[in-house]
């Protein structure tokens, strides 16, 4: 792992690969780990930056609170920080959360947008996806007892029949409680995230087996994109760079390689 330092803030990352550069935003309860198998696949083809954000991984940050909007300035001082005018950008879940911040507060340092099973900003779980999220609420007051349950939203059981390990993700967390509270009260905080204004190439991206966040909470993006294309992966779930790293990085390739001249 490397270091960039910005603010007081200790940002940890990996940068693997060679050619135009994409970072990798990772989800709410994850570290850069979870780009473990998709970012060797992009390296082939781009300079990979898979970092941890604040409370995550081997990242150091002060004790107090912060917004998305602060953590989409920690991802546009590090696109700065590596020498990048601009980068392309992957965001999913929470990731993708960030990634729109990102869009509305530092376009200029966007190139092209990945927005993978997320959903659009200051909108409440409970309004996406009601039944789950009272559930995972529910079943996280015992995560040794529930992983296996938890991990079902994640996954699909039948992937996760073939790849049992996956289920030891859910049974704890490296983070310790001052970490898990301040990463669990972003979403309660209202954010600006205008995006009618964005007019970078834009991807959406869905796994078509998502049981967290329905493929028409991704898509309903669009309506504030002007320049977007969705594309669904069939058989995947939430956690599509884990479940299936090749099928996407094929899909964000062809998608940063597409009408380069018109962009």
């Amino acid at each position: 792992m490397q270091s960039f330092e910005s603010n007081g803030i200790v940002t940890a990352f990996e940068k693997t690969g060679r050619g135009e550069p994409i970072v990798l935003l990772h989800g709410g309860e994850a570290d850069h780990a979870m780009f473990d198998g998709l970012a060797p696949v992009l390296a082939a083809n781009f300079t990979v930056i898979a970092y941890d954000q604040r409370d995550s991984g081997a990242t150091r940050n002060p004790p107090s609170s912060y917004s998305l909007a602060d953590l989409a300035d920690d991802a546009a001082a590090l696109v700065g920080g590596l020498g990048y005018d601009r980068a392309h950008v992957f965001g999913t879940s929470l990731g993708g959360q960030i990634a729109q911040v990102l869009a509305a507060r530092h376009p200029d340092r966007i190139d092209r947008l990945i927005l993978s099973s997320t959903w659009k900003v200051n909108r409440s779980p409970l309004d996406v996806n009601a039944d789950v999220f009272r559930k995972l609420a529910s079943w996280r007051a015992d995560t040794i007892a529930n992983a296996s349950k938890i991990s079902e939203f994640f996954f699909p059981p039948a992937y996760l029949r073939t790849r049992p390990e996956l289920i030891e993700i859910f049974r704890g967390s490296s983070r310790d409680e001052g970490q898990k509270a301040r990463r669990a009260a972003l979403l309660a905080q209202p954010v600006a995230a205008d995006l009618t204004g964005f007019d970078r190439p834009t991807l959406l991206l869905a796994g078509g087996d998502d049981r967290l966040i329905p493929n028409v909470e991704t898509f309903a993006l669009a309506r504030d994109l002007a320049r977007v294309e969705t594309r669904t992966i069939a058989g995947v779930g939430h956690v599509a760079s884990i479940q299936a790293p090749e099928r996407v990085a094929e899909a964000v390739t062809a998608f940063l390689n597409s009408n380069k001249k018109a962009a």
